[in-house]
């Protein structure tokens, strides 16, 4: 992968990157990167879940105490997401790569990740309206022992504050975007 694509790869008046959408589950990071990318003229939307659910034996999940093995498994899941958001940005497309990353996970994405331009927006709503939005969805992301405030104090406690970190607890979907929109090829820019 390059850093620069070709100009045929330009689009309006910015080339193609990559925006990450992060957050603890049920923080919106679907929805929002869905709405993001469908606001860019070329774009893509990365799903870092779906290289989780290519496993068809074996998968061992992630848990608060989590085996080394799921920890293997979810970093090669971002390597796997990391690839394809470079390969859409050389196809001349914005990626807008959307998973959990917490902790020094987010360090090691932005790592991965070889295109430039390259932001981080990371979703950060009250956990008591995550724990709502958790009971409105139809998949589970927690479990008996593992709820919105544990992964959100992992979050704030233990991630580092790379990028643009927006507390989304009162603003739709669209407001998110527009915030994003504005902010994240500055405020969240990653070099």
């Amino acid at each position: 992968m390059t850093d620069n694509p070709s100009p045929a790869a330009v689009h309006g008046d910015r080339r193609p990157g990559v925006i990450v959408v992060s957050g603890i589950s049920a923080a919106g990071k679907s929805t929002v990167a869905q709405a993001l990318a469908e606001r860019l003229p070329r774009s893509a939307h990365v799903r870092g879940d779906t290289f989780r659910r290519m496993i068809v034996n074996g998968q061992v999940h992630m848990t608060a105490e989590a085996p080394p093995e799921a920890v293997a498994q979810l970093r090669l899941r971002y390597r796997l997401a990391a690839a394809c958001a470079d390969a859409y940005v050389q196809a001349g497309f914005t990626a807008v790569l959307q998973d959990v990353l917490l902790g020094e996970h987010l360090t090691e994405i932005t790592e991965m990740i070889k295109s430039r331009p390259l932001a981080v927006v990371v979703l950060a709503p009250d956990p008591d309206i995550v724990e709502q939005r958790e009971e409105k969805r139809s998949k589970t992301g927690y479990g008996p022992d593992w709820q919105p405030r544990d992964l959100d104090k992992v979050l704030r406690d233990g991630t580092p504050r790379t990028g643009l970190w927006l507390d989304t607890s009162h603003q739709t979907v669209d407001e998110t975007v527009d915030e994003i929109l504005k902010r994240a090829w500055t405020e969240g820019a990653v070099p």
